[in-house]
């Protein structure tokens, strides 16, 4: 097991604690997406497990060692692992060779820099090796931050919010990239985030927190097929929601259906068509049925009246 969490409290305010008990352990290998709403304690569990922060009780092993947290350690962080948070910590006045260089010996200066050139690649970023940070952009300096942090090979790289300064053109770029470099290299990697559908394809498990609780954690297929609660569905984007009384009207078992999960069926139950407006690969359709306003997908603009199927 490369990382296990045995019943961690921990709290900023001892008013208000943020995780009670909790308990979570990671395979070797993985690509893990870290889940949930702003402030669920995502990013306070990966400082947690990077150790800058001193927990209140409980035990963290990583690779069989147990970690101390700050009060064990002379310098924060744990050797073996890499944490790039949404501060990127770069050296301003050396160019992103070097940055990204840092932690690779100097032995072999040509083997160095061909590594160095193979991470901005990793990157996207091979163009900008002689630049300087303070003319890049967010973006750019995260995806920096990211190669400096691969450059070590560590056991266990954290990410946290990698996509959230990219545009979706860099974001499909890098992440195919970077998770085909992890994997190869067979690096374990976290990575926080809020946007699950950008990465879904990619991911070995999703693990989703809610108000500093493990809630779910499950492969991604079945996650996306079996929310533990609309909290979870919501994560995947755009979901129909149906409380008690509704799923009776319905007749159905589920809580959640996704917008493709609505079919359009002449067998189906009549639907009003309140809007249909063009969305790119899809129509995105607001459709009324059992006074139940519903969010459905299709592949061409609805006209008059429909009947639906969930």
């Amino acid at each position: 097991m490369l990382l296990e969490i045995n019943n961690l409290n921990f709290s900023h305010n001892p008013d208000k604690p943020l995780f009670q008990n909790f308990n979570l352990k990671l395979e070797e290998g993985k690509i893990v997406a870290l889940a949930g709403e702003s402030g669920c304690g995502k990013s306070t569990l990966l400082n947690l497990i990077y150790g800058l922060l001193d927990w209140q009780d409980g035990e963290i092993f990583f690779n069989g060692t147990k970690l101390l947290g700050p009060k064990g350690n002379l310098v924060p962080g744990e050797s073996e692992m890499k944490f790039v948070a949404q501060n990127f910590d770069l050296m301003p006045h050396s160019t992103v060779a070097d940055n990204v260089g840092k932690f690779i010996s100097n032995i072999n200066l040509a083997q160095k820099k061909e590594k160095v050139l193979e991470l901005l690649d990793v990157v996207g970023l091979q163009y900008y090796a002689g630049v300087h940070p303070k003319y890049l952009s967010g973006g750019q300096q995260q995806r920096v931050a990211i190669a400096r942090a691969l450059s070590v090979l560590p056991k266990l790289l954290i990410l946290d919010e990698p996509f959230s300064n990219l545009d979706f053109s860099r974001k499909i770029e890098l992440r195919e990239k970077l998770f085909r470099y992890v994997k190869q290299n067979n690096i374990s990697l976290i990575i926080s985030t809020h946007e699950l559908q950008d990465i879904l394809p990619w991911l070995d498990q999703i693990i989703i927190l809610q108000d500093g609780r493990l809630i779910q954690n499950d492969d991604p297929e079945e996650t996306y097929t079996n929310p533990y609660n609309p909290y979870v569905a919501r994560l995947f984007g755009e979901v129909n929601i149906f409380d008690e009384e509704e799923r009776r009207k319905f007749q159905i078992s589920k809580f959640s259906y996704y917008p493709r999960e609505i079919k359009f069926n002449e067998n189906g139950m009549d639907a009003e068509i309140m809007e249909s407006r063009f969305a790119g690969a899809h129509f995105w359709n607001k459709v009324k049925c059992k006074d139940k306003e519903l969010i459905v997908y299709s592949d061409k603009r609805l006209e008059a009246p429909v009947k639906i199927a969930l």
